[in-house]
């Protein structure tokens, strides 16, 4: 019964890391694109939307 119990455990915090790495790579793939960019410079759409991942280890600073 605990095999079963971690293994949808483990399942569902896979697929929520899954989820946001696909979701960033889909917003940055957009927004460094040339269609991106157009509509940006067009529009003025610009989102700020402030996250915990924002935040990650690699930034100096």
């Amino acid at each position: 019964m605990n095999a079963i119990i971690s293994s949808i455990l483990l399942f569902i915090v896979g697929m929520f890391i899954l989820s946001i790495v696909i979701e960033t790579a889909v917003r940055r793939g957009i927004n460094s694109s040339v269609v991106g960019q157009f509509l940006e410079k067009k529009y003025g759409v610009k989102e700020e939307k402030e996250s915990f991942l924002d935040d990650d280890l690699d930034k100096n600073g």
